[in-house]
């Protein structure tokens, strides 16, 4: 019985991950390799590569995951590092606030900070307030340095990934080997670069990895900075010629082959470091007390770290308290009508009611394939385990701008999937596309669930006669709730403030998603900006509490969520 249930999740997983991720690449990748003659070609690549605009912008993709992946890590490995190992006052609150700037999709920050660094923002307005610069004279800091201010806002953004797998790596080391490691006088700052980082350096790479992807593909914050010498954006505007041009297509295979090149290279280099370690720790790690001074430092280094992250949210806060916001430090004129008008906008009322149905629907399937998928891989030894295992995880390492745009590839007319087309009607592919890219989080929930969960309860509950399967759903699966509550709140939280899939797939106003929505009212005249920042709060609140909720359950499991 529970081979032939092996067999038939294992068939279904592979057809519905080869339908919806397998095939879009293929898709991508035929339509950029192959001529119109059937031909296997270089030729598209080489006339990208010949053509500065778009070398340009693969430059500007590349450095714009590179430099906030190492801001990412400046800031999240000190912290990870501190609240492993020290106790501090707040330490509890400050640990979990710092992980509020995950909450808000990048591109919502970035209007906050078009507010705080724009010509007539909250920071020229300071500086003529103390005289440093004279009215009409602001400096457009976003102007000069959009790039960088594009870095800065990934890293606020994602650093939480980045700290919640270091968090995660540093609890399942063996305190035992730091301690020898101590006994025999290495201490400080060598002992954590030669017996801590090499142990933690799988975490460092699976979050490094993550960050640097999302970063090099992120599409939301340089369409609101208007940043359009960049692959995300090049890709985006050559989506109107998808059934015709296909430089569309090798411009995306390019942007699949620079990821899965890095991904590659990283897990290579970083890969030979890995070390083996006792499977149960000896003790658990305890936290030291330093000196009251320095706790108190410890403190006030998470609360400027997290006070500078949320800087953006605030921002949109105050914008979607405002009438109108020009050249002061605060806003001109305050109100919370537009908290109730962006909720009874034609706009925003479907868009809320269709990303409540997508991300549903998107979160039962997720639950029930990753339940299963966890089942095959952790409680039985069938053959192809590993191999839906690692499918299964494949998606957090492929661009959602990748497989977006193959979902709009192989719905073309005259092809396989054409009765999915989005631009009739996208609520399938929309499904289908945030249950494909939230589907690892809900299987490693699962499995780590699993796997904490002794296989002695439901070996005793067969010795009754209870069949496998049955004690499964009997016994494990309410003993694992927890961890499928926190998978199922990530999955529907991610969803619902999903950016790349909602951007390019939903084309008509009636099937706008939030986000998509949140980006048409940003580029509305009148008041369309500050009811795009007041449902940018009503969602940003909304992902806060699943986001707390998610790691109050899972602690410090909760970064293995993100562990590929």
């Amino acid at each position: 019985m529970t081979r032939m249930f092996s067999f038939v999740v294992f068939a279904i997983a592979l057809l519905f991950l080869g339908c919806f991720f397998l095939w879009p690449i293929w898709e991508i990748i035929q339509g950029g390799f192959w001529g119109v003659d059937g031909k296997f070609t270089f030729g598209f690549f080489r006339i990208i590569f010949e053509n500065n605009t778009y070398i340009k912008g693969l430059l500007h993709a590349i450095g714009s995951g590179f430099f906030s992946t190492i801001l990412t890590l400046t800031i999240a490995l000190p912290l990870a590092y501190f609240s492993h190992k020290y106790e501090f006052p707040f330490k509890k609150l400050l640990t979990t606030v710092i992980l509020l700037p995950i909450m808000l999709p990048p591109f919502v920050g970035a209007i906050g900070i078009q507010q705080i660094f724009g010509a007539y923002g909250i920071l020229n307005s300071i500086l003529m307030k103390l005289g440093i610069i004279q009215f009409p004279h602001g400096i457009d800091w976003l102007g000069q340095y959009k790039f960088f201010g594009m870095a800065l806002l990934n890293a606020l953004s994602l650093y939480p990934i980045l700290y919640l797998n270091i968090i995660a790596s540093l609890a399942n080391i063996d305190p035992a080997m730091e301690e020898a490691a101590a006994n025999l006088g290495c201490t400080g700052i060598k002992r954590f670069f030669k017996i801590t980082m090499p142990l933690i350096m799988p975490g460092v790479f699976a979050g490094s990895t993550l960050v640097f992807i999302w970063a090099f593909t992120e599409l939301g914050v340089p369409l609101i900075f208007d940043y359009n010498t960049i692959t995300s954006v090049q890709i985006y505007f050559g989506l109107k010629d998808i059934g015709s041009n296909p430089f569309p297509y090798a411009l995306v295979a390019v942007m699949l082959c620079f990821s899965v090149f890095f991904y590659v290279v990283g897990k290579g280099i970083l890969g030979r470091q890995s070390f083996a370690m006792v499977s149960k720790a000896t003790h658990a790690a305890v936290s030291s007390k330093p000196s009251r001074i320095y706790q108190f430092i410890l403190s006030g280094i998470f609360t400027l770290i997290t006070f500078i992250a949320l800087l953006p949210h605030i921002a949109v806060i105050l914008k979607s308290c405002a009438l109108d916001w020009y050249n002061s430090p605060l806003p001109n004129t305050w109100t919370f009508k537009n908290y109730e008008i962006a909720l009874g906008h034609p706009l925003t009322i479907p868009s809320i009611q269709n990303s409540l149905v997508y991300s549903s629907c998107a979160t039962l399937i997720t639950l029930f394939l990753g339940i299963s998928i966890a089942f095959v891989v952790v409680r039985t030894k069938f053959p192809g385990r590993g191999i839906i295992d690692t499918l299964s995880m494949l998606p957090l390492a492929v661009p959602g701008l990748v497989t977006a745009f193959g979902y709009l590839a192989m719905s073309q007319v005259g092809r396989p999937f054409a009765f999915l087309n989005p631009i009739a009607n996208p609520t399938a592919l929309l499904i289908i596309a945030y249950s494909i890219r939230r589907l690892p989080f809900m299987v490693r929930s699962a499995v780590a669930g699993f796997q904490h969960t002794s296989i002695t309860y439901e070996e005793a509950a067969q010795c009754f006669g209870c069949s496998p399967l049955k004690s499964t759903l009997k016994i494990t699966i309410p003993l694992i709730s927890t961890n499928l509550i926190a998978g199922g709140l990530l999955v529907f939280s991610q969803s619902m403030l999903g950016v790349s899939d909602s951007m390019v797939l939903a084309q008509k106003q009636q099937f706008y998603p939030i986000t998509k929505a949140i980006y048409e009212l940003v580029h509305m005249l009148g008041n369309g900006p500050f009811l795009a920042c007041a449902l940018g709060v009503w969602a940003m609140t909304f992902l806060a509490v699943t986001i707390i909720g998610a790691s109050t359950i899972t602690g410090k499991s909760f970064g293995f969520i993100f562990r590929m």
